[in-house]
């Protein structure tokens, strides 16, 4: 698999879950699409666009569960998260209850809302080692209180790469009267997703992350209900349209000025090469590995599981607890000395060191991991065991 892919062969690529990496074939069609733009951009834009965002958008639409009507494209979750926090018209005191092992940048996001607002960005601690989903979720509910208006999840988290129990959080939101809003950026291409199914009022995910598609794609997904006060981040022609479409909610967010969509309209393409490469299969190859190897790696730095090691918890990363004082001075070196792609991240009062598995790595890349760390732990002190 590794031939598919532009990633540099000298570097243990183990760090997929933050930007995602992209097939030639994939590539290729985006520069496709460039080309095509320039050789025309009056026609391309005016004329073409529309046809193939309905194009691009159907088999996206098949792959994550919902009608093409309801969802549109986003560079990222983090614009995604902005455009519906600007419309909730919270009040002061209500609450937003999330978790503390949220994205940074949704923490910040929510945070500049609460300053505006007066609302309250509640995150509820989660207790590491998770020991199951109803402890999970019995935590999760402790932060509920009657003024309690809106629920905010990621599906996976990033620092601690756990996978959350969305759909019976979204259930019981739902018996509340809560909004529901799912961070799903690690999910579409990584573990199952049907939007029908989860019923979530708004949903986020990225196709450049484990769907393999170029980076600056996502999109996000507003229930009918909610899409008439949803507000566009940006007004633009499609705000009063002159010529609108059926469509009010696409009319405000999907055309908004000039930009490069040669990214969202190459998703058929993404599409096709999951399914050409049967990635299903190549995607339980990964999420098995990293069932075997987790306890390994957390024996060599004398830290525990941070949850049960099975795929209730686990797809195609795991973080391992590090006990370090100096985070980035870990990644560097692992980086710069050992020419191994890892992130190392703080998170409430922990570190983690997060590796990725995609169809392009192997149990050798592990290896390598493995006897990097073993190194750093003989001769530094940068990790305490």
């Amino acid at each position: 698999m590794k031939t598919h892919f532009l990633l540099d062969p000298t570097i243990t690529f183990l760090n997929h879950g933050s930007f995602g990496a992209t097939p030639k074939p994939i590539f290729e069609a985006k520069m496709n699409l460039q080309r095509e733009l320039e050789a025309d951009p009056v026609h391309f834009i005016q004329k073409k666009l529309p046809v193939y965002l309905k194009v691009a958008k159907q088999p996206l639409s098949e792959y994550i569960g919902c009608a093409p009507e309801d969802f549109f494209f986003t560079p990222n979750p983090t614009q995604a998260i902005n455009t519906i926090m600007r419309s909730l018209q919270l009040q002061p005191g209500n609450e937003i209850l999330a978790t503390n092992h949220e994205y940074g940048a949704m923490d910040r996001t929510w945070n500049f809302y609460c300053k505006k607002t007066g609302a309250k960005y509640i995150r509820q601690p989660i207790s590491l080692p998770v020991q199951s989903k109803e402890q999970l979720l019995d935590e999760f509910w402790k932060g509920y209180s009657s003024n309690t208006k809106v629920v905010f999840i990621n599906h996976i988290s990033s620092s601690t790469a756990l996978i959350f129990p969305v759909k019976e959080i979204c259930d019981k939101a739902q018996e509340l009267g809560l909004i529901t809003i799912v961070d799903g950026a690690h999910v579409p291409g990584h573990i199952p997703l049907n939007l029908r199914e989860l019923n979530p009022d708004y949903y986020t995910g990225t196709l450049h992350k484990w769907m393999l598609a170029p980076k600056g794609s996502s999109f996000l997904y507003v229930k009918k209900e909610f899409q008439a006060d949803l507000d566009p981040l940006v007004v633009s022609w499609g705000y009063e349209s002159l010529f609108p479409s059926e469509s009010q909610f696409l009319d405000y967010h999907e055309y908004q000025g000039t930009n490069d969509h040669s990214t969202y309209l190459c998703t058929p393409q993404v599409i096709q090469f999951l399914k050409e490469n049967d990635w299903k299969t190549q995607a339980k190859a990964c999420r098995q590995l990293v069932v075997e190897q987790y306890s390994r790696f957390c024996k060599l730095v004398n830290s525990q599981p941070i949850c049960p090691v099975t795929e209730e918890f686990l797809g195609q990363m795991a973080s391992i607890p590090v006990c370090t004082a100096k985070p980035i001075e870990l990644k560097e070196l692992l980086y710069t000395k050992y020419k191994i792609q890892i992130p190392v991240m703080p998170l409430n009062d922990g570190v983690f060191l997060r590796f990725s598995i995609n169809a392009y790595n192997t149990v050798a890349d592990l290896d390598l991991l493995y006897a990097a760390l073993l190194d750093i732990i003989q001769t530094t002190d940068l990790i305490d065991v």
